[in-house]
């Protein structure tokens, strides 16, 4: 079992910058990769961004290309998503979720059924 839980959520203004951090305990050894998808009131699930834990390799959602990144240390055993140039748009519930087997081809990583661990969310508004 793994447990996930999200930090750094909060209120910024458009154009400002916020940092999600994401920290996996529990049976971590067979994660393959994490991600982040959001929420917003009335929508649809959405993914933002992944990244696989072994090579790092990251994955994002069109619409957060050169405005977010997502990293993890494997020191820290902690995965961000620095977010960037926020816009009221991107205003919702943020997710971190950790997939606890090999995803392939690795593209399916932006799909939530892949993934076998969610945390609590963390509220993100921006406002105008």
């Amino acid at each position: 079992q793994v447990q996930l839980v999200e930090s750094g959520g909060g209120l910024v203004q458009a154009g400002g910058s916020l940092r999600l951090s994401c920290a996996p305990s529990g049976r971590t050894s067979s994660t393959y990769a994490m991600g982040w998808f959001r929420q917003a009131p009335g929508k649809e699930r959405e993914f933002v961004a992944a990244i696989t834990w072994s090579r790092g390799r990251t994955y994002y959602a069109d619409f957060v290309k050169d405005r977010f990144t997502i990293s993890r240390d494997n020191a820290k055993n902690t995965v961000y998503l620095q977010m960037n140039s926020l816009k009221p748009e991107d205003t919702a519930v943020y997710y971190c979720a950790a997939a606890g087997s090999v995803v392939s081809p690795q593209s399916r990583l932006i799909s939530g059924q892949y993934y076998d661990y969610w945390g609590q969310g963390t509220q993100v508004t921006v406002s105008s």
